[in-house]
């Protein structure tokens, strides 16, 4: 009667969601794949509904949105384009192509989809928005302008119409109008960092250091994660002597952005400058595995190898330099000085003899300029005479930021202070380069020993907390694994086989984030195991969570399913008290609901169970950061990053320092 039950629980499964007829699921599993940003297996759940149905617009557009998350806009535009043949009234379509050309940079072509798609919606201000930033592209002033009048008449407490008619006036050069026009933005809007970074770029350029430095303060408390404006701060404050801010601005921009040209050249200067030799040879070595035939930073790098004694690697460095600039007095001088050190006199003379005949006909080569390290030269000027001045860019750039709801949804549930995930079964075997320890829970060692052979279907089962994001070859064997499941159960006559298949199956569909199905599955081997499984109950937990997560992002109301996701760990946890698993992931959920001292509760016990579980610490250390509770937060993100988990110490660094 048992087996009986599950055959028929397990064809009317199949009847409701079989995968290839059922078009809207497949779009749905296909748009939760996008939220969690597993884009590769995405389309492949739209590629299905594609080859079902073709005339439907859903899968194409989101297959398109896709392709832009991956990069490939011309995919993307061309699978818009396909959704907009079947439905050409759909203003996200034309959007979303639009900011794909504008990627390809045919702005004129993205400035005909945003006027198609104001036609049928007048009064989207994003639209409005980005049509202005591609006449800007376009060097169409007049046209930005116009159309920033009628912005300014519609929206008037619009600041970024203000901020975009700045950048108008820059692009014209008339710095006047463009400071009056940030400033009425930031009379509107004093918490937008773009402005402020923009407002600080005609200080810098006016070289009005302190006043450049305070609009990067601002734009830095707002925007803190973007390097560039670390970068010239660093530039502001060193022209104020403040050599010690700027290395701790060259230090933050690299760890927000760790291969900044300027970043590492800047600061490998200022090393040189107050003697940290060493050091400033590894930003210097950094800058050439970027840029190889940058002579002056190999220059540089030869000074500093002079300097601490490597006279050979001196040598070669100063030798390519003057193989390219030969008439480089500075650097023969240099390089004859290693000679004689080494006590190579012949050579050390011939370039001592050199520089000596271009001075005696210094008319011919020009006068050396004596040199400034308190200049700056552009990044396009290669004059060797300037190799120990401070880089900044040719032009500084405003930023442009295009309305971008696609990047956006995913986006917008990325904080600063993201906690990692939860704990789930797998049948990927986890791997860490840094943390060698694999999760154990005796129940998963169990099942593992009871059905694994290399004579069955059975694959072994893991414990994580990543979800691994699948190319098309995993995701392919896993569609074929679990359709050989289905067949193995239809066709097996042994009800508990079948029903640990069942599981199997169910952690399978977890993987290519089938979510409904896996609960489906779960709920029916709950109903039908010989005893109560806890394993099952933590599984369909996970499954719930995830599924209410992306649920959420869509607008739908989830705390009666949360509420479903606590019962099945609260019920786990009567079965295995001692589940550090279980309890952390319990912990995870409170945290997400904002019970944080429940949450922290939980994660206590959970490290009380497995001391070296450096998710526990790290999700304990946000939530006691979320609480104000300063040093706790600092001693347990300190204890992650030393169990492995580096991401605690830029969090660490970001946050708990930032708030002494």
């Amino acid at each position: 009667m048992r087996f009986l039950l599950l055959l028929i629980a397990f064809h009317l499964s199949l009847l409701t969601s079989t995968a290839q007829y059922n078009t809207d699921r497949l779009v749905m599993i296909g748009r939760s794949a996008l939220y969690y940003e597993d884009y590769v297996l995405s389309m492949q759940y739209f590629n299905q509904a594609i080859a079902v149905k073709p005339y439907l617009y859903e899968p194409w557009f989101f297959r398109g949105v896709a392709k832009y998350y991956l990069e490939d806009y011309a995919g993307a535009e061309r699978d818009c384009s396909e959704a907009l043949q079947r439905n050409p009234y759909v203003v996200n379509i034309y959007e979303l192509r639009g900011l794909t050309r504008i990627q390809q940079k045919k702005y004129s072509d993205a400035i005909a989809d945003y006027s198609r798609a104001l036609r049928y919606d007048p009064e989207n201000r994003g639209l409005w928005h980005n049509r202005v930033l591609c006449h800007i592209q376009n060097k169409e002033y007049d046209a930005a302008l116009a159309e920033l009048d009628t912005m300014q008449a519609r929206w008037s407490q619009y600041a970024g119409s203000w901020a975009m008619r700045a950048d108008v006036y820059m692009q014209q050069q008339d710095t006047t109008k463009a400071i009056e026009a940030l400033q009425k933005s930031l009379d509107i809007d004093p918490y937008d960092g773009q402005t402020w970074a923009a407002r600080s770029i005609i200080s810098l350029s006016r070289e009005e250091w302190p006043e450049a430095e305070e609009q990067l303060n601002h734009a830095i408390h707002l925007l803190p994660k973007r390097g560039g404006y670390y970068i010239n701060r660093a530039l502001a404050r060193f022209n104020q002597n403040n050599l010690r801010g700027a290395m701790a601005d060259y230090d933050m921009a690299l760890d927000l952005e760790p291969n900044n040209f300027l970043g590492h050249y800047n600061r490998g200067l200022l090393r040189a400058q107050v003697g940290d030799d060493n050091r400033a040879i590894t930003d210097f070595d950094f800058v050439l595995r970027l840029e190889p035939d940058n002579m002056l930073a190999l220059f540089n790098r030869a000074v500093l190898l002079d300097k601490t004694g490597d006279l050979h690697a001196a040598i070669r460095d100063y030798s390519k330099v003057i193989d390219e600039f030969p008439n480089f007095w500075t650097g023969l001088q240099f390089r004859a000085a290693c000679y004689r050190r080494l006590g190579m006199t012949k050579k050390a003379e011939q370039d001592e003899f050199t520089v000596y005949k271009a001075q005696l006909y210094k008319h011919l080569y020009g006068t050396q300029p004596r040199l400034d390290p308190s200049q700056m030269r552009k990044r396009s000027d290669e004059d060797m005479d300037k190799y120990n001045q401070l880089v900044v860019e040719d032009e500084q750039q405003t930023e442009r930021e295009y309305q971008n709801d696609y990047r956006g949804r995913v986006q917008n549930r990325k904080v600063e202070t993201e906690l990692m995930p939860m704990f789930a079964l797998t049948l990927e075997r986890p791997h860490d380069e840094v943390r060698a320890n694999i999760a154990f829970d005796r129940d998963v060692d169990q099942m593992n020993h009871k059905w694994v052979t290399p004579q069955t279907i059975f694959r072994r089962v893991y414990i994580a907390s990543s979800h691994a994001t699948l190319n098309d070859e995993q995701s392919s064997r896993y569609f074929l694994y679990i359709d050989s499941l289905r067949k193995a159960i239809d066709q097996t006559h042994e009800t508990d086989r079948a029903v640990a298949m069942l599981l199997i199956k169910a952690i399978a569909s977890t993987a290519v984030q089938d979510y409904q199905q896996a609960i489906d599955d779960l709920s029916t081997f709950i109903s039908l195991a010989n005893s109560e499984q806890p394993l099952a109950l933590w599984q369909r937990a996970v499954c719930q969570a995830r599924l209410c997560q992306f649920q959420a992002s869509e607008g739908a109301n989830t705390e009666l399913n949360t509420a479903g996701v606590l019962a099945d760990l609260n019920h786990a946890l009567d079965l295995r008290p001692q589940n550090a698993y279980l309890l952390y992931n319990r912990g995870c959920i409170n945290a997400q609901r904002n019970n944080l001292r429940q949450a922290i509760d939980d994660f206590t016990a959970a490290l009380q169970q497995e001391p070296n579980m450096a998710e526990a610490y790290f999700n304990r250390g946000i939530c006691h950061l979320q609480n104000n509770e300063t040093e706790q937060a600092q001693t347990d993100l300190s204890k992650a990053g030393e169990l492995g988990l580096y991401a605690a110490y830029s969090l660490l660094k970001r946050n708990v320092r930032a708030n002494r």
